[in-house]
């Protein structure tokens, strides 16, 4: 053996060489990993063929592998790591030469690209990435981030470390609205690194806090990188649970398990969104502890300037605390005692077919076994008597055609059930409430008589849907009942709106956050999968950078804002009508609000497109679309590229041996925490996109087919590649913030600042690893 190593052993150590010399010769990532794949091969062939690399493979024709099999030892589970002491026998890495694994290599790089770059089921949710990064890019050329920080200083510059704090608080938004590292750490850098210099920040904590910041784009969502990883955890879960299932004597895995094996990217957003948080916690509480600690290297900062109307404090408690607070909680406690809820009555033509067993009982003795010890005796046994008592009762019940009288019967049933109070009139009154009592708060002092008129309002449409909507009413007798209270409503709003508008926070935060919640808000809350929703992300985008600069240009903006007035009409019939062109009759007022849908919709996109060509007249757009087409294009190309690398271990056994390691290791946690460990130390090195795209796929099928839930073990590896945007040599968040920084900021300062940060992330992952109730709980309380 060449010096005493294995030669797969040693192809790796090569594959490894190959790839960070690909990195450190500075072609593009992209190209680097492509070739560091042909490079390697090349190597390794010729090393193979000279006879230098030779494998060390356990002897399956001996008669202590014979032995041990017949115990009861799976083949499959026979390692050299666990059975060191088996005979050997020597081998080339290469068992049927290398022209052979060079044969298959570009046979399967061809079918790879096709099933996970071309038409793979994938596809369709790697479209989400050009999106999202098209919104991220568009709303970081609209000027966002330079409104964010000034407001936010205001907010929190006289605390203690406030700076630093509005620096958290603008990189959580920013995250949750771009998602993009290096624009986020770019913006912030040049807009705020200046101003906490000249108030004496200490430059540790100012680029510590501005880069990390800027990496939260990674972990909340929607972010690229869970797109990335969902898409590629969903294969590996799916099959090695599968693989597991066989392992364990059973057919597939949904027998096994008792559930589908799946895990969804919209599934990963909602698990997502908590530990993102806490992050953003996290850091805000060190940057405020520092500032406690360390008070003449974190001042308190007092801004002058802007907008809006003083108020005393017990104003802005009652208006801007008290008021919306016992609004939600008030819709929300009525909507559980009934009051209010859904006042749908259709009825399905059918039955409702009748529910199985909690696990499937018909098994085989060896998958019966397996199953009583993933789930218990307990499980087990009542499963058994729900399929007995099925079986007694004749076996599920089929769905069958209800008649004339049981459809008359059911309906009736669900009109004696409907809520007083339809879901959809509900949050229309309590959004609508919330803008007039912010308006209130905003300036106390100016006359109620608008915002009255509109409370007003707001009560008739209640009681109307209470005494005249029934849950029979048509959509469009519905409309018309409530347009004068609703109307009455609106000119209460208008006047809340132009009075919240006269502060800068809200003036600042409110467009942003409505883009936020819209796609978000479509994704955690099942509405949507994630490229639809970027797809409207990116939209919205447009149409506020184009409002923005608009308003540069001190010119009407009425054209976007009646563009989005004309996006929430048509959703308002669409929700309300029944609008399927295939319908074989439709009635007057369906052909109505068809036509006012319609309408609207080609007022949308006229917005949309005027938005498009106001940032190609103001220069804007193009720029962003070239961007957007290099991120996207460098992705892409990425992936492939590391296809390409994958295969070159693949065919050497690389893959295989690292496996084999891993299951020599009886307790998954440990596994588990070597996989971490690795992942870790590998970010000082690699990109996020190479960790995902080279690393994830060999380790995977060991770290998903185990009894860990698919969601904690994907945000676990997402919260540790965001930390590899911070790990030096190459963070590229510290590449970022060099580049735009002032000449008496030294790198070292910027590689001191960055150490409290990262131990912050490993104390993040430290709290996931020990409370993963922080990733499962969201995903349990909101159905998918």
């Amino acid at each position: 053996m060449l010096f005493g190593l294995d030669g797969v052993e040693i192809g790796l150590i090569i594959v490894f060489f190959c790839l960070f010399g690909g990195i450190l010769s500075g072609f593009p990532v992209a190209f680097a990993i492509g070739g560091a794949g042909v490079i390697s091969f090349g190597i390794i062939a010729a090393l193979d063929s000279a006879g230098l690399l030779i494998h060390q493979a356990i002897d399956t024709g001996s008669a202590a592998y014979q032995d041990l099999v017949s115990t009861g030892v799976k083949p499959d589970t026979i390692s050299v790591f666990r059975f060191p002491d088996l005979p050997r026998i020597a081998e080339p890495v290469f068992v049927s030469g290398w022209e052979t694994a060079l044969d298959r290599n570009v046979s399967f790089i061809v079918n790879r690209m096709n099933e996970r770059v071309l038409a793979g089921q994938s596809i369709e949710t790697l479209l989400a990435v050009l999106m999202f990064v098209l919104m991220g890019i568009t709303l970081e050329r609209s000027k966002i981030a330079n409104d964010l920080l000034t407001t936010m200083a205001r907010v929190f510059g006289p605390l203690p470390g406030g700076l630093a704090v509005s620096i958290v608080v603008v990189g959580a938004f920013l995250a949750a609205s771009t998602g993009i590292v290096g624009a986020t750490v770019v913006t912030m850098g040049l807009l705020a690194l200046p101003t906490m210099l000249r108030n004496n920040y200490s430059p540790e904590l100012a680029t510590g806090v501005i880069a990390a910041s800027g990496t939260l784009g990674q972990i909340i969502p929607p972010s690229i990188v869970i797109v990335l990883l969902g898409t590629l955890a969903g294969d590996l879960y799916s099959t090695a649970q599968e693989t597991r299932a066989v392992d364990a004597g059973c057919t597939d895995a949904l027998t096994y398990l008792g559930q589908p094996a799946v895990v969804s990217v919209g599934t990963l957003f909602q698990a997502a969104l908590l530990p993102g948080i806490m992050l953003a916690l996290l850091y805000a509480l060190y940057a405020f502890g520092y500032a406690l600690l360390n008070p003449h290297k974190a001042p308190a900062v007092p801004m002058t300037g802007g907008s809006g109307e003083p108020i005393t404090r017990s104003e802005g408690f009652t208006w801007l605390l008290g008021a919306p607070v016992a609004l939600i909680v008030g819709t929300v406690l009525l909507g559980n005692l009934g009051v209010i809820g859904s006042q749908n009555v259709s009825v399905s033509a059918f039955s409702d077919i009748g529910q199985g067993a909690s696990l499937r009982t018909n098994v085989s003795e060896t998958c019966k076994a397996s199953m009583i010890e993933l789930h218990g005796q307990s499980a087990w046994d009542q499963a058994v008597a729900e399929q007995t008592a099925i079986d007694d009762a004749g076996g599920a019940a089929e769905s069958t055609r209800l008649t004339e009288e049981e459809l008359a019967t059911a309906q009736q049933e669900k009109i004696a059930n409907a809520a007083p109070i339809g879901t959809g009139v509900a949050v229309m009154v309590l959004l609508l409430g919330l803008t007039i009592v912010m308006g209130r708060g905003i300036a106390p002092s100016r006359s109620p008589q608008p915002l009255i008129l509109g409370a007003i309002g707001l009560i008739l449409m209640l009681l109307v849907d209470i005494l005249f909507v029934s849950p029979t009413t048509s959509s469009g007798l519905t409309f018309v009942m409530l347009a004068l209270p609703f109307a009455l409503a609106i000119y209460g709003c208008k006047e809340a709106a132009a009075r919240c508008a006269t502060n800068d926070l809200i003036r600042v935060v409110f467009p942003p956050l409505v883009l936020i919640i819209a796609v978000l808000g479509s994704i955690l809350g099942g509405v949507t999968n994630p490229t639809p929703a970027a797809a409207l992300g990116a939209g919205g985008a447009i149409m506020l950078a184009a409002y923005r600069k608009l308003q540069d240009q001190e010119r009407s903006g009425k054209v976007i804002i009646w563009a989005t007035f004309a996006v929430v009409i048509a959703l308002l019939m669409g929700v309300n009508f029944d609008l399927r062109i295939n319908q074989s009759s439709a009635s007057a007022e369906t052909w109505i609000a068809f036509i006012i849908a319609y309408a609207a919709y080609l007022y949308a996109l006229f917005g949309l497109l005027f938005g498009c060509w106001v940032l190609y007249s103001s220069g804007v757009l193009t720029p962003v679309v070239r961007e957007t087409a290099k991120v996207t294009s460098m992705v892409f190309t990425i992936l492939i590229g590391s296809q390409l690398l994958n295969l070159v271990v693949i065919s050497f056994g690389g893959e295989h041996y690292i496996q084999q390691f891993l299951k020599s290791f009886d307790n998954e946690f440990t596994v588990f925490l070597i996989v971490m460990l690795v992942l870790f130390f590998l970010g000082f090195v690699l990109d996020f996109l190479e960790i995902i795209y080279i690393v994830i796929p060999i380790v995977g099928p060991v770290i998903y087919g185990g009894s860990f839930d698919p969601k904690w073990v994907t945000i676990m590896v997402a919260v540790n590649l965001q930390t590899s945007f911070l790990t030096p040599p190459f963070g590229f968040a510290l590449f970022y913030l060099r580049g735009v920084a002032p000449k008496e900021v030294t790198t070292g300062h910027i590689y001191r600042g960055i150490v409290p940060f990262v131990l912050i992330q490993v104390v993040g992952i430290g709290i996931l690893w020990f409370f993963p109730a922080i990733v499962t709980i969201v995903p349990d309380l909101i159905p998918n």
